[in-house]
C-alpha cells in the first residue's frame, strides 16, 4: 500500500461522500427544470441557457480534471479537497440569491471547475489508500452509492423545489460543509515520498492507458443516452406519465447499482472478459428496446443495460488505476473522470444528431446495440493471456 497509514471503512465512506457531490449538481435540479424553463421564459434563448445552466457543470469536470489531477499530484490531496469542498458549498448555493440567468451560468461555472477537483481527489485517493480487493470493492461501491443517491436526490430536489420555488435544491450543496469538516478531521495525506521522486520516476503510460479512455469515452456515451433518452425510450412502446418515467428511471439506477455488487462478485476476472460482460448486457438491452413493442420489453431491456453499464464503469476505473503508478495517479484518474463527464455531456448531443441522420430512435437504439456487440467481439479476442485487475 502507498500510504503511510493505514485506511479503514471509515476513510472509504468518506471518499463515497465526496464522490457524490459532483453528480448532485446535475440531479437535483432534474424536479425544478420547468420551473426554471418557466421562469426566465421571457429571457431570449431561454430554452438554451436553462439546460446550460443545469449541465455546464459537466462539461467543466470533463475539461478541467486532469489538470486537477496534475495539481493533486502536485501539492497534496486532502488539504486541496477540503479547500475545494467549501468553495463547492459557497459557489454551488450561489444561485439561490441570484435573478440573472448570466449570473446563475457563471456560478455554475464555478461550481463545475470545484467538481473537477473534488471527483479526481476522491477517485484518486480510493487508489492511494486501497489496493487489490479492497479497491475493487470501493470502486464498486462509489459507482452504487452514485446511483443509488441519485433517486434520493431526485426526490429531495422535488421536496425542496415545492418548499423554497425553482432555487430550492441549490441550498443541498450546503451539504459539503459537513462532508469537509470531516475530510479534514479523519483523511489523511498519502505518503507523498513515491511522488516526491518522481521528477525522474515513472511517468503516465498513456499509450497503455489510451484504449481504456476510448472505451470509458464509449461506455459514457451508452450510458447517459440511456438516462437522458429515457422516457422518448419508454414513449417508443406506450405513453408513459412522469410517474411511470421516474419510476422506471430509478428502477434504472438500482440496476447500475447491482451491476457493480456483479462487478465485485465476479473475484480475479481480467479487464477483457468484464468488459465481455457488461457490454453483452448493453447490446441486448439496447437492442430490446429499439425493437420492444411493449413497455414491460422495454423497462426489463433498460434494467439488462443497465446492469451492464454496473460493470463496465467500475471495470474501467479499477483498469486504469491498476496501470497508474503512485506518481501520476492524480494525472491518470484526473484524464479517466474527464473523459468520463465528456462522454455525459455529449451523449444528448450525439443522439440528437444520430436520431436524426437515422430516422428515428429506434434505429439509433439497434446502432448502439450493434456497436457494443462489435465491443464484445473486440473484448473477446483480448481474454486470451489476460490477467486479473486485481493484481495491483
Amino acid at each position: 500500500m502507498s500510504t503511510s497509514k493505514s485506511a479503514s471503512t471509515k476513510h472509504g465512506i468518506i471518499l463515497l461522500l465526496a464522490a457524490v457531490m459532483p453528480p448532485m449538481a446535475i440531479i437535483s435540479l432534474i424536479p425544478v427544470l420547468p420551473l426554471l424553463m418557466q421562469e426566465f421564459s421571457g429571457v431570449e434563448g431561454s430554452q438554451f441557457l436553462v439546460p446550460v445552466a443545469m449541465t455546464i457543470p459537466a462539461l467543466c469536470v470533463a475539461l478541467f480534471s486532469p489538470i486537477a489531477g496534475w495539481i493533486s499530484d502536485r501539492v497534496g490531496r486532502k488539504n486541496l479537497l477540503v479547500i475545494t469542498l467549501l468553495i463547492y458549498a459557497a459557489v454551488g448555493v450561489t444561485p439561490y440569491f441570484l435573478s440573472d440567468i448570466m449570473h446563475i451560468i457563471a456560478a455554475r461555472i464555478g461550481l463545475g471547475l470545484a467538481e473537477a477537483v473534488i471527483m479526481t481527489i476522491a477517485t484518486a485517493l480510493i487508489g492511494d489508500y486501497f489496493t487489490g480487493k479492497e479497491r475493487e470493492r470501493w470502486v464498486g461501491l462509489q459507482f452504487a452509492t452514485v446511483s443509488l443517491s441519485a433517486i434520493v436526490l431526485i426526490a429531495v430536489g422535488g421536496v425542496l423545489g415545492e418548499l423554497f420555488g425553482s432555487r430550492g435544491p441549490f441550498l443541498l450543496y450546503i451539504l459539503a460543509i459537513p462532508v469537509a469538516l470531516l475530510v479534514a478531521l479523519v483523511l489523511f495525506e498519502p505518503n507523498r515520498s513515491a511522488r516526491q521522486a518522481s521528477e525522474s520516476g515513472a511517468k503516465l503510460p498513456f499509450a497503455r492507458l489510451l484504449p481504456l479512455l476510448l472505451t470509458t469515452l464509449f461506455v459514457g456515451i451508452i450510458f447517459y443516452t440511456v438516462m437522458v433518452k429515457l422516457g422518448e425510450i419508454l414513449g417508443l412502446s406506450a405513453e408513459v406519465s412522469p410517474g411511470q418515467i421516474g419510476a422506471i428511471g430509478a428502477a434504472a439506477n438500482i440496476g447500475v447499482a447491482v451491476g457493480t455488487m456483479l462487478f465485485r462478485r465476479f473475484g480475479n476476472a481480467s479487464g477483457p472478459l468484464l468488459v465481455l460482460i457488461g457490454l453483452a448486457l448493453a447490446a441486448v438491452g439496447y437492442m430490446g428496446s429499439g425493437l420492444s413493442g411493449s413497455l414491460a420489453v422495454t423497462t426489463v431491456s433498460v434494467i439488462i443495460a443497465s446492469l451492464g453499464f454496473g460493470i463496465l464503469l467500475p471495470t474501467m476505473l479499477t483498469w486504469v488505476l491498476q496501470l497508474l503508478p503512485d506518481n501520476v495517479r492524480g494525472r491518470g484518474t484526473g484524464l479517466w473522470t474527464g473523459i468520463f463527464f465528456f462522454g455525459q455531456f455529449f451523449a444528448p448531443l450525439l443522439a440528437a444528431a444520430l436520431q436524426s441522420k437515422l430516422g428515428g430512435l429506434e434505429n439509433l437504439l439497434l446502432l448502439f446495440a450493434g456497436l457494443c456487440a462489435a465491443g464484445v467481439v473486440l473484448a473477446a479476442a483480448r481474454l486470451k493471456g489476460a490477467t486479473s485487475l486485481l493484481t495491483k
